[in-house]
């Protein structure tokens, strides 16, 4: 279990995060309203080298933002519940950069086999508590990095 109980802690999350993540990486965040998923999305991308702003993409579904470190694919799929319509996925799936998804069960049907699942929920106002879930080799490795890392900063209880 991995707690997070500032915007400090949840940064530096990112930040070693961003560190083992590849081109070509897709991660999955879910959790509830206010859980934080949109600010670690912003951390992720900071720490990718990305310069512009980041916020919610609920209205447009999909942003893009190239980083210095590699581009960064921004989704928010939540007002794509019930929905059945395939919005090209696969070409950002497919794209040399990270995919960050929130809200990802509303389009399961259209995601990889393989994929790093990071689960939040707000415990109170500061609080968060978070679980990596890995589906795939390259996703095994990239839980087992972060998670080492998160130890060492006492992070993971």
């Amino acid at each position: 279990m991995i707690k997070i109980n500032t915007l400090d802690q949840m940064n530096h999350f990112a930040e070693i995060l961003a560190k083992y993540i590849e081109p070509g990486d897709l991660i999955l965040l879910d959790g509830n309203l206010g859980a934080g998923k949109t600010t670690l999305s912003q951390f992720i991308g900071k720490h990718l080298g990305v310069k512009r702003t980041i916020n919610s993409p609920t209205f447009n579904i999909i942003k893009s933002y190239k980083g210095t470190k590699m581009k960064f694919h921004h989704m928010d799929c939540y007002r794509l519940e019930d929905a059945e319509e395939d919005l090209g996925f696969e070409e950002y799936f497919n794209d040399h950069a990270l995919t960050v998804i929130e809200w990802s069960a509303f389009i399961s049907d259209f995601l990889p086999k393989d994929f790093l699942r990071i689960m939040i929920k707000a415990q109170d106002e500061t609080e968060r508590i978070i679980s990596l879930e890995a589906n795939g080799k390259r996703y095994d490795k990239l839980k087992e990095e972060v998670e080492r890392e998160l130890l060492a900063a006492r992070y993971i209880e």
